[in-house]
């Protein structure tokens, strides 16, 4: 299973993939998770994730309220 996560590090929002969120959240300093999704393989992830790279600030804060609820 493929995760794409969000984190927000030096007042920007992070956004990748991985297969062990857990250790990659420890990697980059256990930040608080602001958002997720699952896949079932690597090409669905690493798709959404350029989307969502292409997003807006305010298009990426959407997706996280959504996600907060």
């Amino acid at each position: 299973m493929w995760f794409l996560y969000i984190i927000e590090k030096r007042k920007k929002f992070y956004t990748g993939i991985t297969t062990d969120l857990e250790n990659r959240l420890h990697q980059h300093g256990n930040p608080p998770l602001l958002y997720k999704e699952t896949f079932q393989n690597k090409h669905q992830a690493a798709r959404r994730e350029r989307q969502i790279k292409g997003f807006s600030r305010a298009k990426k804060q959407d997706l996280i309220k959504g996600f907060i609820k």
